[in-house]
């Protein structure tokens, strides 16, 4: 581990698809208190702070530094965990962050949600001249407009005013040198990586605007605008954030599911399944596509084979036999020998009951002689 890698914090299973979350200025991974929780159900998600703020070493960025140094120590982060493709939401600079990984890293970004941030931040004079207030007079004075920046009028999060109070002044000073050289306006179009765009109505330090024009610029980007929300909307608007975020990662999960699912099932039977939905059935597929087959499917954990040796089981004991049917020519896609699969079933005589058993023997029978009738010789 190196000395400069970043502090974080990783919830969910190892296995389930990962999820990086970055902070804004002057915050810590403290912001994604009330969503990554929730996210961390579907994925292994994992929150880091800034250089100098929430134990991040303040060393890891100095005077001049760049967006594209922030995102250098979030690939080495990555690295660290054995994280390879992963979805990434980050808010404001952590949003920039997301922006220049899919521009200059395509291959290492699957999805990409950005949060109250923009392609540019209004220039590089305020965030010059907020540099210089802090390298002469350190974080105090921010301290006391945050919750103004932040959030609408009444609100604010005590946790995240301690942040900025405590973050480190040299380290802030550099993200603000990383904020005032971020124009990536002229880049957007080359993103490949499914875009979401989140603002915050109120937000005046990244408006609507800067959203949308991201939106417009990258193909396919999709943007969602927040009533009552200002700069720091996950925490601000904790359900608003999470809803949309949800939908947006798990579409690519249910892309994924259908692939495994004609994988596993065969394309004849998924093809038959998505002809006979209607809109009454259409939520139930959908699920199927994204728990079933997007995230218990797809887990590494176990192969296909011993998946296959749980479901044929799980099935004869419920009695399942019409499903039992699919999952055997599923268990022969799957690597499964016929003697293998009598053996499972064998198996279930002893847990499950022989008349269980004996039922299940005949539908497996039946299906393995109507594959070796279909070989060619």
């Amino acid at each position: 581990m190196t000395a400069n890698l970043l502090t974080h914090r990783a919830e969910g299973s190892p296995s389930a698809p990962p999820l990086i979350l970055g902070p804004s200025l002057g915050t810590s991974y403290a912001l994604w208190d009330r969503v990554a929780p929730e996210l961390s159900a579907a994925h292994r998600v994992v929150r880091w702070n800034l250089p100098g703020h929430g134990g991040s070493p303040a060393g890891a960025i100095g005077p001049g530094a760049t967006v594209a140094d922030l995102a250098a120590l979030v690939l080495e982060l990555a690295d660290s965990l054995d994280i390879g493709r992963f979805a990434y939401a980050g808010v404001s600079l952590g949003g920039a962050v997301g922006l220049h990984l899919a521009v200059h890293h395509p291959e290492r970004i699957s999805s990409l949600a950005v949060i109250c941030s923009s392609a540019h931040f209004n220039g590089a004079k305020p965030w010059e001249e907020r540099a210089e207030l802090v390298r002469r007079e350190g974080l105090e004075p921010l301290v006391a407009t945050a919750d103004a920046r932040w959030f609408t009028a009444g609100f604010t999060v005590p946790d995240l005013v301690r942040d900025q109070r405590e973050a480190d002044p040299g380290a802030y000073a550099a993200c603000c040198d990383a904020l005032a050289a971020f124009d990536i306006r002229d880049r957007l179009a080359s993103i490949t990586a499914p875009t979401l765009l989140i603002a915050g109505r109120e937000d005046p330090a990244t408006p609507p605007a800067h959203l949308r024009e991201i939106a417009d610029a990258v193909p396919g980007a999709a943007l969602v605008e927040i009533p009552g929300a200002s700069h720091l909307a996950p925490a601000q608007c904790p359900e608003a954030v999470l809803t949309a975020l949800r939908a947006h990662f798990s579409g690519g999960v249910a892309r994924l599911g259908t692939a495994v699912r004609r994988e596993v099932l065969g394309d004849e039977h998924v093809d038959r399944a998505q002809a006979r939905q209607t809109g009454f059935t259409a939520r139930f597929q959908d699920f199927i596509s994204r728990y079933a087959w997007g995230e218990i499917w797809t887990d590494t954990t176990l192969t296909r084979r011993e998946r296959s040796m749980i479901t044929l089981t799980a099935l004869v004991a419920h009695g399942h036999l019409d499903e039992l049917a699919m999952h055997v020519r599923a268990a022969r896609r799957n690597g499964l020998t016929p003697e293998e699969i009598g053996a499972v079933l064998l198996q279930t005589a002893v847990y499950c009951g022989v008349p269980a058993a004996n039922a299940a023997f005949a539908v497996a029978q039946r299906v393995l002689t109507e594959e070796a009738d279909s070989t060619p010789e």
